[in-house]
């Protein structure tokens, strides 16, 4: 019975949940009585099974939003915009998915025979508290190639099957990056590069829980429609005006559709962040560490019992739509090949792999390990590997590819637990939620302006986990200065206006920089590939840094400049006055005995004192000469 206590629930300082369900009064008590130190749980912590739980559900609710986007766009708004059942079924096999490669890069396991084939020890998986989801950077890719196939009148099912085959193929791309020596990949990713990588990933993060937080992702992409110069344009003919109607910059959020950063959805977003802001002024241990969770669930509260005009901000419709029980393979969509979109996808691969470098570094840096340990570039090498392997994976599960999570970095940080367990359960919730379709339909009901305002304090954890890497460089050093401000420059810039490069959602190939709405699909597809590239910062920014830290040299050595002849020696100065104010006393002392001595002794002291002190007068002129 005490084992089974303790399974659940833990035992030792740490599981103390007095302790740590004690509420904070931040203003009341003694100043000297220090509040209780906030418990830390590190990555082999045996984390019970309830915390477990609780902490893995905030990973999951912190990553949902993200995870189920790319397959529900790619579905709605390019395959087919009346199919719900196609689309819920896209949601539950991105979550199955997701929860069965976070278990991948959880594990840590050595590849059998890759000392003898490649001369050292490889491996698959991070073994950190690393998870998988859904990448963003696929996104555009999957929706430029599906609709030139359906334009080419191929169907949208099959044209997803042919960029799932086609995506296997390419992550050998990303195979073949974490088979590269260790020793490379150190010098091609340095402290420096890594704290810009993990920085613009953190900016850019930050800015889609903006556009969460407004309203929603896609809606917050389609702002410009609302332009007074292009909105009686949207909709009309596509070979005079192109741009499409659908998607619009009109947010929906449950039955309310207001436009993008409406008070009502930014209003809804701050609940969360006051809620945060109150648990970290009066919440216990246990409910700062559940933060998060706490967090959604108010914010999820406060929308069910508000209305808009009597529309309700949760559709419980989508809850109703959702099947019970739902599993992989109950659609299939088949395993083809396309090849316009091999360029752009081995471009985004690149992409992927520099993320999941940065994202390793991050979660090293939260997680308190050691960035320069040789098990640092081991977890590295098979986070790459687990990336590559589930995204091959990822296509034969009908799910678009897998990519490490960055936003996970931030609760992390925020819940001071980095325990392996605690991904576990965040796998085990991810495939409960994907099986149990009505917990995804539950889920998904939450307002997309209720997880921007958790999304974008938890994103914000990743770019201060990035700022903090910087800390630990050399910023005296004009090298180290250099690399940085040029490669944040270029990124940071394409991040907060990426449309230099970039087509605006809804209007392929209007980009000055490169139209090419007339090439071949061939060139059409490498052009995607370039735009995708310039326009995401955190791959941009780190080809710059690594391509600088490659052909700068390094610092000339600093010479200290030699102290010429005759230069003043303030300390000495310091020395000699000291010397003074000692000499001083000791004359007084000897002054004092010789009172009450003859006259003669005493003309002789005195005499001998006036002596002492034309030489204290002089010594102190000559002071006074060398300070001027």
């Amino acid at each position: 019975m005490v084992q089974v206590k303790e399974a659940i629930l833990g035992s030792g300082e740490g599981y103390d949940y007095k302790a740590l369900c004690m509420p904070t009064l931040p203003y009341c008590g003694s100043r000297s009585k220090p509040a209780p130190p906030t418990t830390f749980y590190p990555l082999d912590e045996p984390l019970p099974l309830l915390l477990s739980l609780l902490m893995g559900l905030q990973h999951a609710f912190a990553m949902v939003g993200g995870l189920i986007t790319p397959p529900y766009v790619v579905f709605r708004f390019t395959i087919d915009f009346m199919n719900v059942e196609l689309q819920q079924y896209a949601i539950s096999a991105a979550l199955i998915t997701s929860g069965l490669c976070t278990l991948v890069n959880l594990a840590h396991w050595e590849i059998p025979l890759s000392k003898k084939l490649f001369g050292k020890r490889l491996y698959i998986g991070s073994g950190l508290l690393s998870v998988m989801g859904t990448s963003f950077t696929f996104l555009p890719i999957f929706e430029i190639a599906i609709g030139q196939m359906m334009d080419n009148e191929i169907d949208g099912v099959v044209a997803y099957g042919k960029m799932l085959g086609t995506s296997m193929v390419c992550a050998l791309l990303e195979l073949c990056f974490s088979i590269v020596p260790g020793r490379i990949i150190n010098r091609m990713f340095p402290p420096v590069v890594c704290a810009v990588t993990v920085t613009l990933i953190g900016v850019a993060l930050t800015g889609t829980g903006m556009k969460y937080w407004g309203g929603g992702v896609v809606c917050g992409d389609m702002v410009w429609k609302e332009h007074e110069q292009v909105v009686d344009l949207v909709g009309f003919d596509p070979e005079v005006y192109p741009v499409s109607a659908i998607p619009s910059a009109i947010c929906e959020n449950g039955k309310v559709k207001l436009p993008y950063g409406s008070a009502e959805y930014v209003g809804l977003g701050f609940s969360v962040l006051s809620f945060l802001v109150l648990i970290e002024l009066f919440g216990s241990t246990f409910m700062k560490n559940c933060n998060v969770i706490l967090a959604l669930l108010f914010g999820y509260m406060i929308a069910g019992v508000s209305s808009y005009n009597d529309l309700p901000y949760v559709d419980s419709a989508k809850i109703k739509a959702a099947p019970v029980v739902d599993f992989l393979w109950t659609e299939w969509f088949g395993i083809g090949f396309y090849g316009p979109a091999v360029i752009p996808l081995l471009i985004a691969y690149t992409v992927t792999t520099v993320e999941t470098i940065g994202d390793v570094t991050a979660t090293h840096e939260v997680s308190e390990l050691d960035v320069k340990s040789k098990q640092y570039t081991r977890r590295i090498q098979g986070s790459l590997s687990a990336d590559a392997l589930c995204s091959m994976i990822a296509s034969l599960c009908t799910s678009m590819p897998n990519t490490t999570f960055s936003q996970n970095n931030g609760v992390i940080a925020l819940t001071k637990c980095a325990s392996r367990r605690a991904g576990y359960a965040t796998a085990f919730w991810l495939i409960l939620m994907g099986v149990f379709s009505k917990v995804a339909g539950i889920i998904t009901s939450i307002p997309d302006c209720v997880l921007g305002g958790m999304t974008i304090f938890l994103f914000s954890n990743v770019l201060i986990s990035g700022i903090s890497l910087f800390g630990n460089l050399d910023l005296k050093s004009r090298r180290i200065r250099f690399i940085s401000a040029m490669s944040l420059a270029v990124g940071v810039g394409v991040t907060v206006w990426p449309f230099a490069f970039q087509d605006m959602r809804g209007s392929s190939y209007t980009a000055a920089f490169w139209e090419c709405a007339d090439c071949n699909p061939t060139l059409q597809g490498f052009r995607n590939g370039v735009s995708i590239f310039l326009s995401t910062g955190y791959c941009v920014g780190s080809v710059i840094a690594i391509l600088l830290n490659g052909i700068l040299p390094d610092d000339p050595p600093v010479e200290e400049k030699r102290k010429e002849k005759g230069e003043i020696h303030w300390s000495m100065i310091g020395d000699e006055k000291n010397a003074y104010d000692a000499s001083l006393h000791s004359t007084s002392v000897r002054a004092s005995t010789l009172t009450g001595q003859d006259n003669d002794s005493e003309e002789k002291a005195v005499g001998g004192e006036g002596v002492i002190h034309e030489e204290d007068e002089e010594h102190s002129l000559e002071l006074k000469e060398v300070a001027a």
